[in-house]
């Protein structure tokens, strides 16, 4: 029988979480209640009660009953559920996990839930689910649920939600009971193809789609990143882990949002990963020509005066200029020559998006200019390669040969591995 774990506090949402606890039991399902509660006593009762969560946090729930801090208490309770789930998925007892709650709940539950592996099933119901997410998300593959109104009774509007929240979980449940193999995401070799990872946008897709059929012919299983800014967050974590045999990081627009201020930036951490680690990665300036913000009417005053396009309702991208490209030439330089693995650029001359090229609104060859300039002069004493071709960067040439060169780098990295 599939087994779903929910994690809560019910000394304050006793109550939800035994209508939900009963509801998955209606659909054939075994129950496991977490409870990480601290101040009042459990309304419904618990299969791991808050001294066990606490002591897999090593420490006492009287302490931090007594302590009457509310953060410290959160944040320990949270560890130590993401310790528990994660003994009871290497027990075989775990086939998804399910919570509801505000913000506290929310930020205890999803702890637990990142501390497990990708494609084991994650559902979140939470009245957080509205705004932005990502302090809960972070690189998970959690699935967040908007409550609309607050966990605080079942009613008219929480119960249809709840009701279909379990209802997803118990099915999502029982397909990974079925074939827990099949749905986990396997790292190293499987199957004898290497990952790796390449990061693209609407506006590079062609050439990273030449970059990706290439890969795939050579043998490669290919993660594509949206940047997104959780998109490049979630490279750069499994980056870190060091779960890719190279990285082709075409696209780096969000270096552009980070620096100007744009709704898309993955943070200052974006593209170190794969160097600290020696992974080898073929890098290119893709969308570098572009700063993505929401929609126009909320666009800062401070930009109107610029190039400014409506991308989608929900996107407005205003294009760098000259001193903003200058200073993205020396940032990607900086970043990549204290890469401790093999590094190369490959610049495309003619364009860096589907609105830079030639014939495009955002072509502008002095931004270009500075942007290559800056790059060339940052890594001019480093052991990075640099290449700049005549071609756009959606050319499929241009994919093409990023692609192989990481693939020789990914090969002389095995053969000396292998002397």
């Amino acid at each position: 029988m599939a087994v779903v774990v929910l994690v809560g506090a019910l000394d304050t949402k006793g109550v939800e979480y035994g209508w939900v606890r009963d509801r998955l039991r209606r659909r054939s399902v075994e129950v496991v209640l977490v409870d990480v509660g601290i101040i009042g006593e459990p309304l419904v009762r618990p299969d791991v009660p808050r001294s066990e969560v606490a002591h897999a946090a090593g420490t006492d729930v009287r302490w931090l009953k007594e302590m009457g801090d509310r953060g410290a208490a959160v944040t320990t309770m949270a560890r130590g559920a993401a310790e528990v789930v994660r003994r009871l998925h290497a027990q075989g007892r775990l086939h998804g996990v399910m919570a509801v709650g505000g913000s506290g709940g929310t930020s205890m539950a999803t702890r637990a839930m990142r501390a497990l592996p990708l494609g084991v099933p994650k559902l979140m119901v939470s009245s957080m689910a509205a705004g932005d997410v990502t302090p809960y998300v972070g690189s998970s593959d959690i699935a967040m649920m908007y409550s609309v109104v607050d966990i605080a009774g079942i009613n008219r509007v929480l119960a249809p939600v709840l009701a279909n929240a379990a209802d997803a979980i118990a099915g999502m449940a029982k397909g990974y009971a079925a074939s827990p193999a099949a749905r986990s995401v396997q790292w190293g070799r499987a199957g004898g193809r290497p990952v790796v990872a390449a990061t693209m946008a609407g506006v590079t897709t062609p050439g990273v789609d030449a970059a990706r059929e290439r890969l795939a012919e050579l043998g490669y299983e290919v993660l594509v990143f949206h940047t997104s800014g959780a998109g490049g967050r979630s490279l750069e974590a499994m980056a870190g882990q060091g779960l890719f045999a190279g990285v082709l990081d075409l696209t780096l627009s969000e270096l552009a949002d980070d620096l100007v201020g744009g709704i898309l930036s993955a943070g200052p951490d974006r593209l170190r990963a794969a160097g600290r680690r020696g992974t080898p990665q073929v890098v290119s300036l893709g969308a570098l020509d572009m700063v993505k913000f929401g929609p126009l009417e909320s666009l800062p005053e401070r930009f109107r005066s610029r190039l400014v396009r409506v991308h989608n309702p929900s996107i407005t991208v205003v294009r760098t200029s000259v001193a903003e490209c200058a200073e993205l030439g020396r940032r990607v330089a900086a970043k990549l020559r204290v890469a401790t693995g093999p590094a190369a650029v490959y610049v495309p001359r003619r364009g860096l998006s589907t609105l830079g090229a030639p014939e495009g609104p955002y072509h502008d060859p002095e931004a270009d200019r500075a942007l290559f300039t800056a790059l060339r002069e940052g890594l001019r004493s480093s052991d990075v390669e640099l290449r700049e071709l005549d071609t756009h960067v959606n050319d499929p040439e241009f994919g093409r040969a990023a692609a192989e060169r990481l693939h020789e780098m990914i090969t002389a990295g095995r053969v000396r591995a292998a002397g």
